[in-house]
């Protein structure tokens, strides 16, 4: 039943095609009448017809197909741009939080004990009262530039 649904609408859809690469003639019979068929009499001479199929060529109204396309593929171009530039401000919004939070953090800790051990090179040592004092201050500017409000950033 398929197949039968499916030949069928070949056939209907390559029916119009058909018709294109066909002569169209005209002659005149003796009586002086003039007729026009797709072909040619026998007997009599009969000259081909050129015949246009399609829409009117004067100027049209509204854009053409070609035009509604392009327009569509801007527009959705567009939208594109757009949700890839909200995903980026999400993603930058995400990083600064986690920015914040990671300074916060950092400056509790300096905060809280009077002596932070740390491990360079396999080996432990203490920083030096000047060297948590620079930490603080580099963790301090980074907590204000990502905890604050959102500033517009290239």
């Amino acid at each position: 039943m398929k197949s039968r649904s499916l030949v069928l609408a070949v056939i209907v859809a390559l029916a119009p095609a058909t018709g294109f690469g066909e002569s169209v003639y005209k002659w005149t019979d003796e009586e002086g009448v003039t007729h026009f068929g797709d072909r040619q009499p026998t007997g009599t001479r009969a000259e081909s017809v050129n015949i246009r199929t399609g829409g009117s060529t004067g100027p049209t109204s509204g854009p053409t197909p070609q035009e509604r396309m392009g327009a569509l593929e801007e527009r959705q171009r567009s939208e594109e741009e757009q949700e890839r530039l909200s995903a980026v401000e999400e993603a930058r919004q995400k990083q600064r939080q986690a920015n914040c939070e990671t300074a916060r953090s950092n400056l509790a800790i300096l905060n809280s004990y009077g002596r932070v051990q740390v491990e360079e090179n396999g080996e432990k040592r203490y920083l030096t009262p000047e060297e948590i004092a620079e930490q603080k201050a580099s963790f301090q500017q980074i907590a204000d530039d990502n905890c604050g409000p959102a500033a517009n950033q290239p």
